[in-house]
């Protein structure tokens, strides 16, 4: 008698339990676009890279479009709209200008620029 009861309690604990880790999800929450439905963490970490990635790649592709910016030793990092350029460029002019065309992509909410000089052949 005393083993179903402890397994009744034992039980009720882990609905208990269970019940505490489920939550409520308002109508901003994101979802599928075929579905509709509620994307899950993983999902919403996916996405999130895929944009980040999908932002790297406009940023690089308009510096390295701009003939007067010498991108070979330069890194992009995006996250959340926040960019960052890295690496080292021939001359400061370059600089700059990296800064320019870097903040007139779209979706660049924010722009770091740790670029340093570094002269050709150094």
């Amino acid at each position: 008698m005393k083993a179903t009861q402890a397994f009744k309690l034992a039980v009720g604990v882990m609905l208990i339990g269970a019940s505490l880790q489920a939550y409520a999800q308002d109508a901003s929450a994101p979802t599928g676009a075929a579905s509709g439905t509620p994307l899950t963490a993983a999902q919403q970490n996916k996405a999130s890279r895929s944009a980040n990635r999908a932002l790297s790649r406009k940023v690089r592709a308009a510096l390295a479009r701009d003939k007067s910016i010498n991108v070979a030793n330069v890194t992009v990092r995006a996250k959340e709209g926040a960019v960052t350029l890295q690496g080292t460029v021939p001359d400061s002019s370059q600089i700059d200008r990296a800064t320019e065309v870097a903040q007139r992509v779209a979706g660049v909410a924010s722009l770091k620029n740790a670029l340093t000089v570094r002269p050709a052949g150094s």
